[in-house]
């Protein structure tokens, strides 16, 4: 350990580091405030202690390797300087109490001064009600995303010609083809069956109505996109083309159900070529009231619009028209004769206030980690002149770093996004939004959920045991960032040389993000066997080379890239067990600020006033803000400069 005693203190300098030893609680409260008792105190516990070194052998520590043979740190240097005087030291042993109680954790917080953790507690019951209000709302999002799911099969069977139950079920690989058309009549047929089925949704078992006062069938809409010229002359291969899209919209009324939608289009002029047609699209709407059966008896009934699109698109020109059902679900505000006898308003209000008191909880955690920044940048900015004046040195950049607590940051970036989704929530629940904002207000809600839970392994961290994997993945993360860019160079190289040579012939190479998902699922042993027999057998060349392919990936990055990866989180690990048994690496700012004991935390020499540097006004908080990073420059050089005389006076 570095040597911090000044050039004059001779019994201080010839003893090594040892544990250190904090003032008595008798005489941190009792001496008085004056320079000259001042100096007589210090003067005082200084020859005590001397005496006490001279009458108690003293073991050397052995300076630790580790720092050198692991992460390459060189011995600090000393910081010789004149002898200081009393009071000089007296200002060192007070900002290294400051620094002390400023490290310590809620616990060690309570038992030296009886401060009561109000962001650990904060934390904790935030925890609980961020949970619970996830777990409601995602309660709620579940059934309206399957009753909007439901209804969309059921459109498909009401609107859709052909359309067949097979369809509804996503399995892998697809059971059935593409969904599509290869006849001119079945275009026409199709969109006669979707104007019949919209006549007649009155027949459907749902309560479908249509979206007018009168509930009367309003007219539906066919948009046509075309190539502006698309004429081809295959017997002769000839072609006249104009690459520029128009579009053209028409409206097909109700008696269209009578004369046919391809009389209707011919009779207004309008005519469907294939050769050049891009895409249609046929679009209408529909009204309903949701019951909510799932939704136990305190959930009142909702009320939506759904805004179908039935879209053909031909954009290959390949002779196969793919056919899509799309229904946008937008919840409206039921108004009316609406008679809900149940405990509803019950159900919202409780919703409600637990929304409220999720943004309450959040505000205060906000203000309290962005208080605790705020004073963490204050001291050091004290911190930071404090070096300058007694030790004529910069304070090192790991040293101004232990004083930014990412922790705290990472609390605050989850407050905002819990206040948003709490906002957006108590909205969607209150029926205040028409736009469907279901999936924002999860985004927001998951993802500031998933960061509170991270939130704990701070207060984990406290402990030996779970500290230990804190620190071994905080210490293994720039080697996996380095290990990670080469490793995905190579996989960038096999992603791309996959979907290049196997995509026209292998379903799960069709894109470049479906290559990557499949490598990916070779890494981790899935579904092995179906990738090399789905293989299309179409050249013998091609064949050789998918085997050559896969067997070469997946022996490089399992029975390599991946043991390599467990070896760089192996040797993080045991480079952290390392410096539990000889020691961590010191920063000058922790080798100023020593060690503690219980003792020290509970002799009650924190209990005097240590945050004098708070106590400041709107002109000091300007003034640090400005010249914190260069305080000091303009400052007279000061008139004796001490080294860390008042070490030796508390070290035993």
């Amino acid at each position: 350990m570095q040597n911090y005693g000044s050039g004059a203190a001779a019994p201080a300098a010839a003893a090594p580091a040892v544990k250190r030893r904090t003032d008595s609680y008798e005489a941190a409260q009792h001496h008085p405030q004056s320079p000259e008792t001042d100096e007589e105190y210090v003067n005082t516990r200084i020859l005590r202690r001397q005496a006490q070194l001279q009458s108690t052998p003293v073991v050397p520590v052995v300076p630790m390797p580790t720092a050198h043979s692991v992460e390459g740190h060189e011995e600090q240097p000393e910081f010789p300087g004149p002898a200081g005087s009393s009071s000089s030291s007296f200002q060192e042993e007070r900002m290294r109490r400051k620094l002390q109680f400023y490290f310590m954790n809620p616990i060690e917080k309570w038992q030296a001064k009886r401060k009561f953790p109000y962001k650990f507690v904060v934390q904790i019951v935030k925890i609980f009600l961020v949970t619970m209000q996830l777990c409601l709302f995602a309660h709620s999002r579940y059934n309206h995303i399957n009753y909007t799911g439901d209804n969309r099969f059921a459109f498909s069977h009401l609107f859709l010609r052909g359309w067949d139950s097979s369809r509804e079920v996503e399995s892998y690989p697809p059971a059935v083809g593409p969904f599509a058309l290869y006849l001119k009549s079945e275009f026409f047929d199709t969109v006669q069956y979707a104007v019949d089925g919209y006549g007649n949704v009155s027949r459907s078992i749902g309560p479908y109505d249509y979206p007018t006062k009168n509930n009367r069938m309003p007219p539906l809409n066919l948009c046509l996109q075309n190539y502006r010229e698309g004429t081809i002359f295959g017997f002769n291969e000839s072609y006249i083309f104009d690459p520029h899209i128009d579009e053209v919209c028409e409206a097909l009324p109700p008696n269209v159900t009578t004369i046919g939608v391809q009389n209707y289009l011919r009779q207004r002029g309008v005519e469907v070529n294939f050769a050049s047609l891009v895409s249609a699209q046929l679009t209408f709407k529909i009204k309903t009231v949701n019951f909510k059966a799932n939704g136990g008896p305190l959930s009142a009934p909702d009320c939506f619009r759904f805004d179908i699109s039935i879209l053909f698109n031909n954009r290959d020109h390949d002779g196969q028209m793919l056919l899509s059902l799309d229904a946008e679900a937008t919840r409206l505000k039921c108004q009316g004769a609406t008679d809900f006898i149940s405990e509803a308003n019950f159900d919202s209000m409780l919703r409600s206030v637990l929304n409220i008191f999720v943004l309450l909880t959040c505000a205060l955690s906000f203000a309290l980690c962005t208080r605790a920044l705020w004073r963490a940048y204050l001291l050091r900015c004290t911190t930071v002149n404090f070096f300058r004046s007694h030790f004529d040195k910069e304070l090192s950049f790991d040293g101004r770093l232990e004083f930014v607590n990412f922790w705290y940051i990472m609390i605050i970036f989850n407050d905002i996004l819990l206040i948003i989704g709490s906002a957006l929530k108590e909205q969607i629940e209150g029926r205040y939004m028409v736009v469907d904002q279901w999936d924002t207000c999860s985004l927001f809600l998951g993802i500031g959920n998933l960061l509170v839970w991270f939130g704990v392994l701070r207060y984990l961290g406290f402990f030996k045991t779970y500290n230990v994997v804190i620190l071994t993945l905080k210490k293994a993360a720039p080697k996996i960032l380095r290990f990670l860019i080469a490793a995905l160079l190579i996989y960038a190289g096999f992603v791309f040389c996959g979907w290049l040579i196997l995509g026209p012939y292998h379903m799960k190479f069709r894109s470049l993000a479906t290559t990557s998902e499949c490598l990916f699922a070779l890494i981790n042993g899935d579904d092995m066997f179906a990738t090399f027999a789905t293989l299309s057998s179409k050249a013998t060349w091609l064949w050789w080379f998918c085997q050559i392919y896969l067997y070469s990936f997946i022996s490089l990055y399992i029975y390599v890239v991946l043991s390599l990866f467990i070896a760089v989180i192996m040797d993080a690990y045991d480079t952290i067990k390392a410096y539990y048994k000889d020691g961590f690496p010191t920063t000058d700012l922790k080798a100023f600020v020593g060690t503690r004991t219980a003792e020290d935390i509970s002799s009650g020499v924190f209990m005097t006033d240590l945050d004098d540097f708070d106590q400041t006004n709107f002109a000091d908080v300007v003034r640090s803000i400005c010249c914190c990073g260069n305080c000091g420059s303009n400052q007279e050089p000061p008139q004796a400069n001490s080294g860390y005389t008042s070490l030796s006076s508390i070290m035993k």
